[in-house]
């Protein structure tokens, strides 16, 4: 399955599990327990829902999915298949709202064609008829990032342009409404992209604070300094991965050492909502900070005995 989907435009730059969910995923809502020959298609007018995915997953490819990941079955393992227009949702057929329970999902008839087609002497045929009539997701999510950008105003008044996603979304809080609120008039010495590593960097002064070297696999997405409070910021926008944990502030603190950094440095993992911040709480370092950006004028402080000293 991840042959046809690779073969069809669906990006691979994934990890191995979430490949693997996908294609489990696109075979559930098909129906297919031993031969791609079993694929069903909407013409079939049976739309399972995303329980009906994961029961079918469970008893069929060994998997033991909670019944309360529901909501993982829509957000990740079927979202770029929806895009792709490789896996159809009933909403699609008839009034529903995007988050609808009842809402279904099932291979769009000319997918299921190829999946018929698989490893028969038609194949070729068949993908390139496929691919001619279907826009390739690869190029359109490329061509997509190129033209929405996310547009970042710096302290200073710079502006940059962050890559189209709802990571940079967060990014561009952190800069705008975070550091504002936070930062002591801090000025913003480095921003990575999810496409350029480098997009925003002040290399002097980040030498003149003996940061480690900029090219350490460890750096965060932005990076701040305060001169009135010197104090560095190290802050990670937490997406589906980021967050400051132990092991990772332990390594960045020993290469901060090795560095002799002579500001003080505060961590932050900076947040979407309370939700998304509830699932990585236990992961959270002690003597780190967190931000909720739809809270903003709230910090969450991992830090204990040191703040005890306000409420005298």
């Amino acid at each position: 399955m991840l042959d046809i989907l690779n073969a069809v435009g669906i990006p691979m730059n994934n990890t191995d599990r979430k490949l693997e969910r996908t294609a489990k995923a696109c075979m559930a809502v098909g129906k297919i327990k031993r031969s791609f020959k079993e694929a069903v298609s909407s013409e079939n007018g049976d739309f399972p829902r995303s329980r009906d995915i994961i029961t079918f997953e469970n008893a069929n490819y060994g998997e033991k999915i909670a019944d309360a990941s529901y909501d993982d079955i829509r957000r990740q393992d079927l979202k770029l298949l929806v895009e792709a227009g490789v896996v159809l949702n009933s909403s699609s057929q008839e009034e529903q709202a995007t988050n609808n329970p009842s809402r279904g999902y099932a291979l769009s008839p000319a997918f299921a064609e190829l999946l018929h087609q698989y490893r028969t002497p038609n194949w070729e045929t068949a993908l390139a008829h496929y691919i001619q009539e279907t826009i390739s997701l690869k190029e359109e999510l490329e061509r997509r990032r190129d033209m929405i950008k996310v547009p970042v105003t710096l302290p200073g008044g710079k502006t940059i342009d962050l890559s189209y996603g709802e990571h940079n979304d967060l990014q561009k809080a952190i800069i705008e409404v975070f550091l504002p609120l936070y930062g002591f008039g801090a000025e913003v010495l480095y921003v990575g992209d999810t496409k350029d590593k480098f997009l925003h960097l002040e290399k002097e002064a980040l030498e003149a604070l003996n940061f480690f070297p900029l090219e350490h696999e460890e750096l965060p997405d932005v990076v701040a300094y305060s001169k009135e409070k010197n104090l560095l910021y190290l802050i990670e926008a937490y997406h589906s991965t980021g967050e400051w944990s132990e092991v990772r502030v332990r390594t960045v603190k020993r290469k901060l050492e090795e560095s002799h950094c002579n500001a003080n440095i505060v961590f932050f993992t900076a947040f979407e909502n309370k939700n998304t911040f509830k699932q990585k709480a236990k992961d959270i370092a002690w003597e780190t900070e967190v931000w909720i950006a739809d809270a903003p004028e709230h910090l969450v402080h991992f830090n204990g005995y040191k703040f005890l000293e306000i409420h005298k």
